[in-house]
């Protein structure tokens, strides 16, 4: 939804519309093609930035302990995420060694960060010169963590290994899972119209209502 001025452009037919505010649990839909064009969230910034928090703790366990151990006649073997991304580089696969990294370790990791920045000033009220230049990059990047891909990866080597080794899952991997899920729902909190608001508000010093 682009917005301009009092004005906001649909995002299929590109019809222009006055914008006005939405209650919650309601939907702004396109009079033209009947598209949603904005649907308020409850508590938007407080949830945002709770889960923020809490996957800023999540982050160490998911990235550096041990996401699963392997023991095969006699020997035992633990993988991280990043010693997968190493492993990758070792093996010359350079381009799907960047791409899981940036799509499983950077982007996520990114994203989180972001979000705690923008939600604790806006919760707080704090005015800053880059909130605007967090929430443009924070939009972009939703698209590009890929958790769940490399997560259907794990799954699906456990499947494959299951019959002929021993598995044992680590605390990684439920760091891992947890960190998916936080990211999720960050992507489905983050109300952007209503965080664009505050933003100008904050800019022009406005009181926030």
């Amino acid at each position: 939804m682009t917005v301009t001025n009092a004005l906001i452009a649909c995002p299929e037919c590109d019809t222009l519309l006055a914008l006005k505010n939405v209650a919650i649990r309601h939907q702004a839909l396109c009079p033209r093609c009947g598209v949603v064009l904005y649907q308020p969230r409850n508590k938007s910034i407080i949830y945002t930035l709770s889960l923020s928090m809490t996957g800023l703790i999540l982050l160490f366990p998911a990235n550096f302990l041990p996401l699963l151990s392997i023991k095969l006649l006699g020997n035992s073997q633990e993988g991280t995420l990043w010693s997968g991304v190493i492993g990758l580089f070792q093996e010359g696969l350079w381009s799907v060694a960047v791409l899981v990294l940036l799509s499983s370790i950077v982007f996520p990791t990114i994203i989180i960060v972001l979000s705690f920045l923008i939600s604790v000033h806006l919760y707080w009220r704090r005015s800053h010169q880059h909130l605007a230049v967090w929430m443009r990059c924070l939009q972009h990047l939703e698209e590009w963590a890929m958790l769940e891909v490399y997560m259907l990866g794990i799954i699906v080597a456990c499947v494959k290994l299951a019959d002929t080794t021993e598995l044992k899952f680590g605390l990684g991997l439920y760091a891992f899972v947890s960190l998916l899920v936080i990211n999720a729902l960050l992507t489905q909190n983050v109300d952007n119209h209503l965080f664009w608001q505050h933003i100008t508000k904050l800019r022009t010093h406005d009181p926030i209502s």
